[in-house]
């Protein structure tokens, strides 16, 4: 698929009622969509399981996918192996495929900083990024050092809408221009800056089309159609790979949960458009598909959601039996040398945790 810098006509491989809009590219095989569609299900019992632990005070603030696992999956299937991926909070289906498993993913949301120790190909990904656009920069500087070293791989980096009104965002869009460097923006519109709505965000008509300012390729996808947001960052990884610069690409999708833990979206969004969106979300028109074309049956439905719900208990029981991490840790890695304050206040921690029994 070839795609321009007039980003406004959105790409769809496949609508929300499950139709061929038409035809697939044969880069997506039927493996594939039946990888997708597994991988989605397994994020989204994930999901539902750790907001329950942290509704019971089990898990910390958490950051729900509900509705955008599309995005993840398609990111994590077109990443190459030796690619660096650099992650906002939403994207647990990409670390899922990057091997970094679901208990060490609630390691990270437990407040476990353990969690951030990659092993196999996620070895060199970064860890999550909360503070808004700032791993857009980092993932410039990775970019550089790849095309400096004449590497054939690229930085992947993902943000919500709000962040490309961050300078961040558009300094680190402005360095993939003038240096042609072999990096992918994935933008997750999912409509909502926490409470703050994409019509008042920003001017632009589109957020695909502030590639133009920077000199790039920018397009949209429907974010909600896993295969178009495959097909879409496997032309960009490619792209990258071959010299030809960077790409920022928009995937449409909908937040259908908070924006954590910590929110109450009822506050500010109506139902009606909730349940509107619900009627776009990836799941179920991937479903569709596939049992429009024999892919997928009612057996291999109760089959997957038994194996995703044994899996996700699984690893809920290695997370909560890991041991709580010393309170030490708090004071002892941030300087060479513990300033007179912090030591002080390491000493009365630990008088407390020691009153308290803990350690």
């Amino acid at each position: 698929m070839q795609y321009t810098k007039t980003p406004y006509q959105q790409k769809q491989m496949i609508d929300a009622n499950g139709a061929v809009v038409g035809s697939l590219p044969e880069s997506v095989s039927d493996e594939l969509l039946l990888k997708s569609y597994r991988t989605m299900v397994m994020i989204r019992t994930f999901d539902q399981r750790v907001v329950a632990l942290q509704r019971t005070g089990q898990m910390g603030t958490y950051a729900s996918c509900l509705g955008q696992e599309a995005i993840g999956t398609g990111i994590g299937l077109a990443l190459k192996k030796d690619d660096v991926f650099l992650p906002y909070y939403r994207d647990q289906a990409t670390q899922y495929l990057r091997d970094i498993p679901l208990h060490q993913q609630m390691q990270y949301w437990g407040g476990n900083e353990w969690a951030n120790h990659f092993s196999g190909i996620a070895q060199q990904d970064f860890p999550n990024c909360v503070p808004i656009a700032t791993q857009v920069t980092h993932a410039a500087g990775v970019a550089s050092a790849m095309k400096i070293r004449g590497e054939k791989r690229c930085s992947l980096v993902t943000c919500g809408e709000g962040a490309t009104s961050r300078g961040d965002f558009y300094e680190a869009m402005n360095l993939v221009g003038v240096w042609q460097l072999p990096m992918v923006m994935v933008v997750n519109n999912n409509q909502w800056a926490i409470s703050v709505p994409r019509n008042i965000q920003t001017g632009a008509e589109t957020i695909a089309q502030k590639a133009v300012a920077a000199g790039i390729e920018g397009f949209q996808v429907d974010g909600n159609d896993v295969c178009a947001v495959y097909d879409a960052v496997r032309y960009a990884v490619n792209k990258a790979h071959s010299g030809k610069g960077g790409t920022l690409i928009e995937a449409v999708s909908y937040r259908l949960g908070d924006h954590t833990t910590a929110d109450d979206a009822t506050r500010y969004r109506s139902h009606e458009e909730v349940n509107e969106a619900w009627k776009r979300e990836p799941i179920k028109r991937l479903q569709t598909y596939l049992h429009a074309s024999d892919l997928w049956d009612e057996d291999q439905e109760q089959a997957l959601q038994e194996h995703c719900k044994q899996e996700v208990e699984q690893a809920v029981k290695t997370y909560l039996s890991q041991p709580a991490q010393p309170v030490a840790d708090l004071f002892d890695y941030l300087f060479e040398e513990t300033p007179a304050h912090l030591a002080l206040q390491k000493q009365r921690a630990l008088e407390k945790m020691a009153r308290l029994g803990g350690k």
